[in-house]
């Protein structure tokens, strides 16, 4: 057809799309999940959501058919276009509405909208290959610093409080001045750690102010021991571990685990062209290798059986770790293209098409129908637990300050009572009593008791 041709038939397109003429558009797609797939007699994905809201907002009709020989697009060795490309340069099909990566070479015989997609190459792997298991501390990571600086806190206070109630309290320490107290400063250290790992260490406190304070302690420990066997099972059962080959330069520098793409695919042709040195080594090292796979579907079985990494453009990538929980993608990215639908040479189609996808991607419509089919199904599976941080806790560590506060509170109201009986016994005012009291219990003063008081008027 001429080009004078394809304007007129183009023009002619454009006033049934802007009239709404019975003329429907000629649509070709590709079945390939999620973009268009097949739905009993009628096609579903990403790519027909996509084609709908763009007639809907351009009031044309479409027929969509399946392209006939299963091809994206190239050039077979008489220079002639296959695929969707092919079916629109030969005026088959209207449009070609698919995940088509917008090159050079597609330009030069069709025209391409703006890009509703943007996608790069990456590679996907198993998630127990190339982990990296220098990672020895990870035990300590399952609390964040702020959590252990918070549990180290409330260990050194709980201790130092058992301390002082023990001294304070008489019920544990009624005569200073003969009895040895059983809570030495270690002792309570030592006690707040065996309750700590539930390794009851004895003596236990006799005072009421004691035992308030070891009660709240131990209940906090029992929630943190529990919140941290839950983070560690979830870490345990958890395959989400952190890879140590992140990018190509990595992969390239390996030779334990083997790598490829499809074979004549934009994805190998872009490591052929490259003059970037790790990029070409990657092509020779696939080349040599023959690791091809015949298309997406192979790479995916084959990176999930084992030792292999499949690389490919980044959406299809997206799409088999959402459907596959054992394979992980790299973080990097590299290649940036978009994929486009393509029209005639000059057709006018193009700049409303375009026009259309700005709109759907402003509105958030794109993001939505992304969000739809790319839906993973590992999230709940594949949940790591984050490392617990104080917030997630402070009802128990409020629970321990109360605890701690009661504690001191009764211990200093039971040694008020005794000095009080002492005071109206010896006729002193009780606060001279509570001062040498806790004089002797903290200082090994000498304690004014009517014993004392006869020996020193002999």
């Amino acid at each position: 057809m001429s080009p004078l041709g394809l304007i007129l038939v183009s023009s002619a397109l454009l006033a049934g799309l802007c009239t709404a003429g019975p003329q429907p558009l000629k649509v070709t797609t590709i079945k390939e999940e999620p973009y268009a797939m097949s739905k009993g007699s009628e096609l579903e994905g990403f790519c027909i959501d996509m084609l709908s809201a763009i007639s809907n907002k351009l009031g044309f009709k479409y027929d969509v058919h399946l392209v006939k020989d299963g091809r994206y697009g190239k050039t077979d060795d008489s220079g002639n276009w296959n695929g969707m490309i092919g079916e629109v340069v030969r005026g088959e099909a209207d449009i070609a509405v698919a995940p088509l990566t917008l090159t050079a070479q597609r330009e030069a015989v069709v025209d391409m909208s703006k890009p509703f997609m943007q996608t790069g190459l990456s590679f996907i792997m198993r998630k127990d290959l190339g982990s990296d298991d220098s990672q020895f501390l990870s035990l300590l990571k399952l609390f964040s610093t702020e959590m252990w600086m918070g549990v180290l806190v409330a260990y050194l206070l709980t201790s130092i409080c058992i301390f002082l109630v023990s001294r304070i309290s008489p019920c544990e320490w009624e005569q200073p001045e003969k009895d040895n107290n059983s809570f030495t400063l270690s002792h309570s250290f030592w006690y707040t750690v065996g309750a700590l790992t539930l390794q009851g260490a004895g003596p236990h406190p006799k005072a009421l102010s004691g035992r308030v304070i070891t009660s709240i302690w131990w209940i906090f420990s029992l929630v943190l021991l529990a919140c941290y066997f839950a983070n560690l099972s979830l870490w345990l059962h958890s395959d989400n571990q952190q890879l140590s080959i992140k990018t190509f330069e990595d992969l390239a520098n390996q030779n334990v685990i083997e790598y490829g793409t499809i074979k004549d695919s934009s994805s190998f042709n872009f490591f052929k062209n490259s003059n970037n040195p790790t990029y070409h080594r990657i092509y020779e090292h696939i080349k040599e290798a023959q690791s091809y796979s015949l298309n997406a579907a192979e790479g995916f079985r084959r990176a999930q059986k084992g030792n292999y990494a499949f690389i490919g453009e980044s959406v299809s990538l997206d799409l088999a770790v959402a459907r596959y929980c054992n394979l992980t993608r790299a973080p990097e990215i590299i290649g940036m293209r978009g994929y486009s639908i393509a029209a005639p040479l000059g057709s006018p189609l193009i700049k409303n098409l375009s026009v259309a996808i700005l709109r759907l991607s402003e509105s958030g419509e794109l993001d939505y129908f992304r969000s739809k089919w790319w839906a993973s199904s590992c999230v709940a599976k594949d949940s790591k637990g984050a490392p617990l941080k104080p917030a997630s806790l402070k009802g128990v560590f409020l629970l321990l300050a109360f605890g701690l506060g009661l504690g001191i509170f009764l211990a200093l109201m039971e040694l008020a009572a005794k000095s009080r009986k002492v005071a109206n016994s010896e006729q002193k005012s009780c606060c001279s009593v509570m001062s040498a009291e806790l004089s002797q219990r903290f200082r090994g003063g000498e304690v004014a008791t009517p014993e004392s008081s006869e020996k020193n008027k002999a």
